[in-house]
């Protein structure tokens, strides 16, 4: 049975004890924590601290689903500059690292960048060339995952790379390594295309998904709207998941949080989440 997660981005809360109760007390099964230059989870993190949260989340009795970063925006694994693409290189095994301390199995990462429309002055990179680099420092995660046993999963965003179910599916069989998937994001597919023909596809490569949902007439990030409100086609996307045995953890991706009583958000989520569950 797919296990019902939330990102920590979608709370307004200050601290990660707080948003995991909240997530708790809203039916959610697990969270997702991300790690920032800010916050309780930063890449100078000690792992007494790291492992503390672990043993916070064991006591409020909810499971980690998977740790993400919005780190490599800032640091691009694909970026011209040498040192920015060791910086993200670096964030990306920080990442993995803090992950095996927090007991978790899946983390997600970005891929670089051929160009980012959301972010201002980000670089514009020949797309063969951000492939060669992205493979490349995919394949050198690969090792640090293996060694720690933490998969890093990469995901489908809207960076102008690797825009078809296809393509995907051969760079991460490219990468060669059972410590590299795909973290399939639903709603970012639907301007282009449709998350079940992705999530058939990619099959068992998939290994962690989250849940947004897009109205493909706004074309902007202003379609990203909550669960069921958009033009996702949840019982195609539910039953790719099952065709293609997918039992893991579905996570709420839903940013930013409501400006008023913005619990409201989980707790709209949560209840979203049974619907398109079936539970």
């Amino acid at each position: 049975m797919i296990k019902k997660s939330i990102n920590q981005w979608a709370f307004a809360k200050d601290t990660v004890k707080e948003c995991m109760e909240l997530a708790r007390d809203a039916g959610f099964e697990a969270i997702e924590l991300t790690l920032g230059e800010d916050g309780e989870i930063t890449p100078s993190s000690s792992e007494q601290a790291i492992r503390a949260l672990r043993e916070t989340a064991d006591r409020i009795e909810i499971e980690l689903s998977s740790l993400a970063t919005g780190l490599f925006w800032s640091y691009s694994l694909m970026s011209d500059d040498a040192e920015t693409r060791k910086k993200a290189l670096d964030v990306g095994k920080k990442e993995l690292e803090i992950a095996s301390w927090l007991g978790v199995d899946a983390v997600l990462v970005v891929p670089g960048a051929v160009g980012v429309d959301f972010v201002p002055g980000s670089e514009v990179i020949p797309y063969d060339v951000v492939y060669d680099r992205a493979l490349a420092a995919v394949k050198e995660l690969a090792c640090t995952a293996e060694q720690l046993k933490v998969t890093a999963c990469v995901e489908n965003v809207w960076n102008k790379f690797l825009l078809s179910p296809l393509e995907m599916r051969d760079f991460v069989d490219q990468v060669g390594s059972e410590y590299v998937g795909v973290y399939f994001d639903v709603g970012n597919v639907i301007p282009t295309g449709y998350p079940e023909h992705w999530i058939r596809i990619l099959g068992e490569r998939i290994k962690r998904v989250h849940f947004k949902d897009f109205r493909r007439n706004v074309g902007t990030l202003d379609g990203f709207v909550d669960l069921l409100e958009g033009d996702v086609n949840w019982p195609a996307v539910m039953a790719a998941l099952r065709e293609v045995g997918y039992s893991s953890y579905a996570t709420a991706g839903m940013i930013p949080p409501y400006s008023h009583h913005p619990e409201a958000l989980i707790c709209n989520t949560s209840r979203a989440m049974d619907y398109i569950l079936e539970r």
